[in-house]
């Protein structure tokens, strides 16, 4: 059996430590569905509400078309498991800003910050962030990293608690945990297992949705081009080096493959 990658006594590892299905690692889990989706899609209404959000543009229809797509084939992924999504309110919206990013909040809300359209270049590019990013939002790593700070920072109590006692404390650990630590003076990287994670799942569920994994490959050299001689994008400063994710991807497109079927060829 996995153990639980948080020190914590060794009678709640065994409570709240639970597997998962989409990986079989055991993660930790303080936070309740119910709780954590609530809080996500109230932060992400703030943050559109706070960010400019491009819309009726080519771009900004990209974005939804590419989101619909991966979306899609989240679905047909969880098939046999309709209860998995039974909660998800999926977006996907453009935002106006500067950093070459992307995120996801639980529940299905995605955000692409507009610089890094210039990097993925073509609808299989993006396809790949956000197939990613619907990956960290499936496999529960929100929760995950949010209950690793609720331990650390607040002596595990679970999210009601916390927001009751200390809501604005709470509230910046939420940011964290989605990837928005920077914003509130918290930087926590996804774990390098966490990354693994999404990026095979991003790739099953690009795949899925029509679109060659192989195209992973070139934005990833694409994203190590503007990397050189400059502070990584913040889309890679929470990554694995980059060489070795790609030789990691190159693994992982075998199983990829399967999932994939090309629009053109079948029509």
């Amino acid at each position: 059996m996995k153990k639980c990658s948080v020190f914590f006594p060794l009678i709640l590892l065994l409570i709240l430590c639970q597997p998962t299905p989409e990986t079989g690692r055991r993660q930790l889990n303080l936070v309740s569905e119910e709780e954590l989706f609530k809080l996500s899609f109230e932060q992400y209404q703030e943050y559109l509400n706070t960010h400019e959000v491009i819309t009726g543009t080519e771009d900004a229809e990209l974005v939804k078309s590419v989101g619909s797509n991966i979306q899609k084939a989240v679905e047909q992924y969880y098939k046999d498991n309709p209860e998995k999504l039974k909660r998800y309110r999926w977006e996907f919206n453009l935002i106006e800003d500067t950093a070459i990013n992307a995120f996801a909040m639980p529940g299905g809300k995605v955000a692409v910050l507009s610089p890094i359209l210039l990097v993925t270049q073509n609808a299989a590019g993006l396809a790949f962030v956000v197939g990613h990013e619907a990956a960290h939002s499936v496999a529960n790593h929100a929760n995950e990293r949010l209950s690793q700070l609720l331990i650390a920072e607040l002596g595990g109590m679970v999210l009601s608690e916390a927001l009751q006692k200390q809501p604005q404390k709470t509230r910046e650990l939420a940011l964290a945990a989605y990837g928005l630590g920077a914003q509130v003076g918290i930087i926590l990287p996804y774990s390098r297992i966490q990354e693994e994670e999404a990026d095979r799942l991003g790739l099953i569920f690009m795949a899925m949705a029509g679109y060659d994994p192989e195209e992973s490959i070139g934005f990833l050299e694409r994203m190590m081009e503007i990397q050189k001689g400059q502070q990584p994008p913040e889309f890679l400063s929470t990554h694995p080096a980059e060489e070795n994710r790609i030789e990691e991807i190159k693994k992982l497109l075998p199983e990829a493959r399967k999932y994939y079927r090309n629009p053109e060829q079948e029509g």
